[in-house]
């Protein structure tokens, strides 16, 4: 980071004496900092561009970026010639065995892929799909697809076969790969069933690629799923003779399509977003390189499924020449300690986790920094859910007190982070360290008007070259439009509630903002509850929702879900309404607090508070693929407490 930044002040003559001073240069001369940082982070591309963006356009106009270039997403993963050098390891649940792949191996592996690819009849523009762990097949199936121009989409093997086909059948694709079984939290769970419907379901289908995963080849029975095949024979129609293929990266225009992801669809019909080969890999190299201070000396590990962003996220890794540990299984089985003891076996260098496993860490008591050596973790990351204060204390007194614990803050909108971590400023305890290089975020208030030190809506006001390029299946735009730019003409509203501290520059996330609650006048977010609510050790979980009357009026509603052992009582409820005036105010103590012995969450690890919102107002949510416990939302029908409003 400092080293891009004297380098920007040699070129450009200017004094940028601090971030700040940087991060502000980046936002007001976005086109020189995004030309500045392609050249610092060596993008590979065999034509360069003849105009970075297009300045008299806003980032409503999704402006074409770096136009005229003509590169590959795959090839940038791939250029490290370091042949011996571990690309990959991957660690799978309940398993000592540790694999390892070398860049040379990555890229023999891949080409085979690819040639396999090419000879059914892949194009570029095709889309290949995964219904798979998170696994060395995975990623060279993504980067066979990315290096041919076909877009790759994928989903985890926990999703339902409805959730899947809420998805992959938007998307018509051409091929699809999958296993036979996966291991989660010591148990086996069969999959081709559930693949079966999904190919039924999915009529455009050319071929299945069955990834023996759990049990070997002759004890997999594929005979009922049609145009099915083993990996190994699909990859045998790529070899010609003994002569192993070459690799082949097809180059394409900036803007070409690389992945779809998809909205939670929690609410509705998942939007399918599309993500372009070079906004992604330069936004992603500008979070490794200069947020993350990664280099080839790295080695990453992010807990992850393979259909949640942080996946893609985490392989573009592999362009800095720094090593990715995939991790597929239960991060509690067999026993709590798993990451840590990965981190010290591999010599792991950053780990990255959503909030909520720090949160049962400290819950389980979990001391690692005792029983581990963890010498080498110099980062800790942490995204999914805001991360609460009292996780940051207990990451730098009972993990590693010389830690750089970095809160990350983004999307799937933009397969990426609007803030993130840091290494060259402070980390103030309860916030993101700062915006990140080149996002113009500012928390806007219903008027439109930045607000400083207060909560606002999180938007973002000048193009960023990682926006969706379009949405799937969208031709005039208007899901688009609607998605991001309804409540403010012009301007990219995110969804989320947040503050940013005048005095640090820290962000502190405040919850969706379709979670906002506004009781009496007052806006705050459900995130503001949690912190309070959760601190205390008799509640595991909680969940804050509006209920509104026909006439308008709203009131909060907070669950509370106990802790083992735990009991709730009325004792406890008083103590949490006092706790909520000391820290909020009067105006913000719910008007209801109940138990309950579930909280709804989606596959990737969030709590779903608007499915709640919908359930309490006595309406169905019919789309219950994206959840991981979807029986959850029952407990929130006809609550006696709540006929009454």
């Amino acid at each position: 980071m400092d080293r891009f930044r004297t380098s920007l002040e040699e070129s450009y003559g200017v004094r940028l004496a601090n971030y700040n001073e940087l991060y502000q240069w980046s936002v007001e001369s976005y086109p020189d900092f995004w030309a500045e940082f392609w050249n610092f982070s060596g993008i590979v591309a065999s034509c360069p561009y003849d105009e970075v963006i297009d300045r008299s356009l806003g980032i409503a106009d999704v402006p074409e970026w770096f136009k005229g270039s003509r590169l590959n997403y795959a090839e940038n993963l791939l250029k490290h010639k370091e042949n011996d050098k571990i690309a990959l390891y991957a660690a799978r649940e309940g398993r000592e065995e540790i694999s390892k792949v070398t860049f040379a191996e990555l890229r023999q592996d891949v080409a085979l892929f690819a040639a396999a690819m090419r000879k059914m009849g892949v194009k570029p523009g095709d889309r290949v799909v995964g219904y798979m762990p998170n696994s060395i097949q995975t990623l060279e199936a993504m980067l066979a697809a990315a290096s041919i121009g076909a877009i790759w989409s994928a989903t985890s093997p926990d999703f339902g076969v409805n959730g899947v086909l809420d998805r992959f059948s938007q998307i018509q694709p051409k091929l699809i790969f999958s296993v036979d079984a996966v291991i989660y939290n010591g148990k086996e769970h069969p999959h081709l069933e559930k693949l079966q419907s999904v190919v039924k379901g999915l009529p455009d289908l050319k071929k299945v690629v069955v990834v023996p995963y759990v049990s070997q080849k002759e004890r997999i029975d594929i005979s009922k799923i049609p145009n099915s095949v083993f990996l190994d024979d699909f990859l045998a129609t790529g070899k010609e003779g003994e002569q192993a293929p070459q690799l082949e990266f097809e180059q394409l225009p900036f803007r070409h399509p690389l992945f779809i992801m998809y909205s939670s669809g929690t609410t509705g019909a998942p939007k399918c977003m599309v993500h372009s080969a070079g906004g992604t890999l330069i936004q992603h190299l500008k979070e490794h390189i200069l947020h993350g201070n990664m280099s080839s000396s790295d080695i990453i590990m992010y807990y992850t499924t393979a259909g949640w962003m942080m996946w893609n996220w985490l392989v573009s890794a592999l362009a800095t020449g720094a090593s990715v540990v995939l991790y597929d299984g239960s991060p509690l089985v067999p026993s709590p300690s798993v990451m840590w003891d990965l981190i010290d076996r591999l010599g792991i260098t950053i780990l990255g986790t959503g909030a909520k496993w720090l949160a049962v860490l400290e819950e389980k008591n979990l001391k690692p920094r005792e029983t581990h050596n963890l010498q080498t973790l110099h980062t800790i990351l942490s995204t999914g859910s805001p991360l609460k204060p009292q996780s940051y204390e207990y990451v730098y007194k009972h993990i590693k007190s010389s830690v750089l614990l970095g809160s990350i803050s983004g999307g799937t909108d933009i397969v990426s982070c609007f803030m993130g971590q840091n290494m060259t400023i402070p980390v103030y305890k309860g916030e993101i360290q700062a915006r990140n290089l080149g996002m113009a975020v500012e928390a806007w208030n219903e008027e439109g008007k930045p607000v400083w030190g207060e909560s606002g809506e999180l938007v973002c006001t000048r193009p960023i070259p990682c926006q969706p390029t379009h949405f799937w299946n969208d031709d005039n735009g208007s899901k688009y439009r609607k998605a991001y730019f309804s409540k403010f003409p012009g301007i990219w509203a995110h969804g989320d509630y947040c503050k940013i501290n005048p005095k640090t520059g820290g962000i502190v996330m405040l919850g969706r903002s379709d979670g906002t609650l506004n009781p009496n006048g007052v806006r705050f977010g459900s995130a503001e509850i949690y912190n309070i609510v959760e601190a205390f050790e008799e509640v595991s979980d909680s969940l804050c929702v509006p209920q509104y009357r026909a006439d308008g009026e709203e009131r909060v509603i907070l669950f509370l879900k106990m802790a083992t052992n735990e009991v709730f009582s009325q004792g406890l409820v008083k103590r949490i309404r006092e706790a909520v005036r000391k820290a909020l105010s009067a105006r913000h103590i719910p008007a209801l607090i109940l138990e309950t012995k579930g909280i709804p969450y989606t596959i990737s690890g969030k709590k779903v508070e608007v499915a709640v919102k919908q359930v309490i107002a006595g309406r169905d949510v019919e789309h219950r693929g994206a959840f991981s416990n979807p029986e959850s939302l029952d407990l929130y029908k006809n609550i006696p407490e709540l006929q009454s409003f």
